[in-house]
């Protein structure tokens, strides 16, 4: 049988809407119909640039997505037919590059994580579900996982973790990132949380636990360091970069971080300034993946709690806009990254309605 995928054919090439067979689950692999699927800027940039090293071609992108379970390989066990699962990193996988989310089947591997793990709780949508995979774990890793991979602030999600008293600055609050940074600072007790991001997004963005905003669209990035002085004069121990693509933003948010402060970020290879260990300011990178090591342990912990967590309305799924005519339109919706037009939302195609 065979499905609509949006495809890459070799690096650098545009994407080809085309039909191709639905893939055959292997051992520990669930089959998922995919209902939503979460854009994300990476997308682009890998079909653009051949951005990430090691991929296979013909390719499938998707890093975002969420679906009902459809079948099962060998050694699967606990899930039935109709399950609403995530579905991330699928396409990085030993079978080739056709693993990604845009394509309206798709292949899960189920070998570390339990179906607690990967089921999405019910009061959340497909289309919700697929806002999740890769930028909680973009924003999760670097920000809550021991040391030496992130800044350790609650690596085993314990709700009795507080920092009290304590500020914290996100750059970029109203991108998906940084929305989920702000709700984890939240989560452990920041007293203040200041973020850089549009004031048209002031009062969502408090609401997901921000106590300031400086308005990114009156304060230049260089003037950042100074606005944050005027907001508060408590020193700045942790500064969570969710935008990584604007010039400057890693040296600005550098600036703005404290001595013996910590500095997460989206950024996957982030360089260490020089005067770092005599600072005592720390970086952290991340490579977004809950199935590779070093964040395996830790992407076990991670998704047990996000379903209690999600559950609980403690974090909040990005608000979405839906993108009509499913893969069809995929291809126009990621030039809109091209420009930064996207704010505020996750742009989300469900493949089901691609014609």
């Amino acid at each position: 049988m065979s499905q609509k995928a949006l495809v890459v054919e070799t690096p650098k090439t545009p994407f080809v809407l085309k039909s191709v067979p639905i893939p055959k689950p292997g051992p520990n692999e669930l089959l998922v119909k995919v209902m939503a699927t979460g854009l994300n800027m990476v997308d682009r940039f890998v079909q653009a640039h051949d951005l990430l090293p090691n991929m296979k071609y013909p390719l499938v992108l998707g890093f975002d997505a969420a679906g009902s379970v459809e079948g099962f390989g060998e050694g699967v066990q606990g899930y039935t037919k109709g399950d609403r699962v995530y579905v991330f990193y699928c396409f990085i996988s030993d079978a080739g590059g056709m693993y990604g989310g845009f394509q309206q089947y798709t292949i899960v591997t189920v070998d570390h994580l339990t179906k607690a793990s990967l089921t999405i709780p019910s009061n959340i949508s497909y289309a919700e579900a697929a806002s999740l995979p890769l930028t909680f774990c973009t924003t999760a890793i670097p920000l809550m996982a021991a040391n030496p991979i992130g800044a350790g602030l609650n690596p085993t999600f314990d709700p009795k973790v507080n920092f009290n008293g304590e500020s914290a600055l996100v750059i970029g609050g109203s991108t998906s990132v940084g929305q989920y940074a702000i709700q984890l600072l939240k989560y452990v007790g920041y007293s203040e949380i200041i973020t850089y991001a549009s004031a048209k997004h002031s009062e969502y963005l408090k609401s997901l636990g921000a106590t300031h905003i400086i308005d990114r669209t009156d304060v230049p990035l260089s003037a950042l360091p100074d606005a944050v002085k005027k907001v508060t004069s408590s020193p700045i121990k942790l500064v969570h970069v969710a935008f990584v693509q604007a010039p400057d933003v890693m040296e600005i948010g550098y600036a703005c971080l404290a001595h013996g402060g910590q500095m997460p970020t989206a950024h996957p290879l982030p360089t260490k300034p020089k005067d770092a260990d005599a600072t005592g300011r720390k970086i952290y990178g991340v490579y977004a993946s809950t199935k590779i090591d070093p964040n395996i342990e830790f992407g076990k912990v991670m998704w047990k709690n996000l379903y209690k967590l999600l559950e609980e309305g403690v974090i909040k799924p990005n608000r979405v806009e839906n993108v009509p005519n499913g893969l069809a339109g995929i291809t126009d919706a990621l030039l809109r990254f091209d420009g930064f037009s996207v704010s505020g939302v996750k742009l989300v195609v469900n493949p089901q309605e691609t014609p």
